[in-house]
């Protein structure tokens, strides 16, 4: 008998990563979704076709503004209040603070994306982003949104990590040594290969911690140094309406027009996405110490290499100089994307390679059989 699985999720307004796994679950469970904002035209369609319940409030906007701390604040506690009525073996939160959830129901399995970067390992970087105003407001909020977090992690019995850097992230801020690792799946057979147009592309959300600017500096060294090539560089993700995001989209803008040869897209939808995949040279992904990353295992499904930064989830997918190449700075970056522009027959290679990895280890068939494993494990809790 198949599960009857509740499901939160902090909020549905982007297309990314999180929202493709939350979306798939919810799909083969016909789960309920709670989340605490919901945008049905930023994000995928599909959730048209789920039950979408908005238990959100927007409290905090009041006195502190629309910012990411007054976000956070009413989201977290959206959840840390919320009871559910409805019945369910098992409740299963996924992108952070959704896991407060737990403060009001049992039988939780969490399926933990990332500890809260901004207040864990980005801290100090996005700290070094912010006016002193704000940094100042965020060091008094922060140290007692850890304090509750941790309280509600500690009641939670199972937690998956959906990569091993997820899961040292867990060990290191939580002390849980007890997470499961179970890497999140793709649909490799919606991707396609449909030869090499001569560009580099880089598609995730517009973020300062995703680093496009890290990819156009990259760039910007490859064509100075190959002017006969004719490459370009496509960038595709969505911006957020909060002034943070939007200053860094000026600056990349600003870079791009600059450099030259660069384009970004910020309207793409799942169809012009595959098509972006599948003509381009390889896939760039250069982001800072990214939690799993779908973009290399989407990149692999489409046939193409994938040149990825030497840090976090990617080293976990990524088997460098077979699949793609692991580098370390902007000009390793761009000796690779040299490499493989002046290879092609490299590209097709490594590409074959890496489509014929994730037919084998990242089906959703897979993990669905060890998800079902572990919730009737959490149905069962005493």
């Amino acid at each position: 008998m198949r599960i009857k699985l509740a499901m939160a999720q902090a909020n549905l307004t982007v297309r990314g990563g999180a929202e493709r796994v939350v979306l798939k679950i919810a799909e083969h469970y016909n789960a309920t979704i709670y989340t605490a904002e919901y945008r049905k035209d930023a994000t995928f369609e599909e959730f048209n076709d789920l039950d979408i319940k908005v238990i959100g409030g927007r409290g905090f906007y009041k006195f502190l503004g629309y910012g990411r701390a007054a976000q956070g604040l009413n989201y977290g506690l959206s959840f840390y209040n919320y009871r559910v009525r409805d019945d369910y073996d098992v409740l299963n939160p996924h992108i952070a603070p959704s896991h407060w959830i737990r403060h009001k129901n049992s039988r939780v399995l969490w399926y933990c994306h990332t500890p809260l970067r901004d207040l864990y390992d980005l801290y100090y970087y996005r700290q070094s982003l912010r006016p002193f105003a704000k940094r100042s407001l965020y060091s008094v909020i922060v140290p007692r949104i850890r304090f509750i977090d941790k309280r509600m992690v500690s009641k939670i019995k199972y937690i998956v990590a959906n990569s091993e850097n997820t899961n040292n992230r867990i060990k290191k801020y939580y002390g849980r040594n007890d997470a499961v690792v179970l890497n999140g799946g793709i649909d490799y057979k919606e991707y396609k290969n449909e030869g090499n147009d001569r560009y580099f592309f880089y598609p995730s959300r517009i973020s300062p911690n995703k680093r496009q600017d890290y990819a156009i500096r990259a760039f910007k060294i490859f064509k100075s140094q190959n002017k006969g090539l004719n490459y370009r560089l496509i960038i595709s993700g969505q911006v957020s309406d909060d002034p943070f995001y939007q200053e860094y989209y000026s600056k990349i803008s600003n870079m791009a027009k600059s450099v030259g040869g660069v384009s970004i897209l910020t309207d793409v939808n799942d169809k012009d996405l595959v098509d972006l995949y599948s003509k381009a040279t390889a896939i760039l992904y250069p982001p800072i110490n990214e939690d799993y990353g779908l973009v290399p295992l989407e990149a692999a499904a489409s046939g193409k290499p994938v040149i990825v930064v030497n840090e976090g989830g990617p080293k976990e997918t990524v088997i460098n100089n077979k699949t793609g190449f692991l580098i370390n700075n902007e000009l390793d970056m761009a000796e690779k994307m040299q490499k493989l522009a002046e290879e092609p027959q490299l590209v097709e290679i490594m590409g074959k390679k890496g489509r014929e990895r994730v037919k084998k280890y990242y089906s959703w068939n897979n993990f669905f059989k060890e998800f079902d494993k572990l919730l009737y494990k959490a149905k069962n809790e005493k």
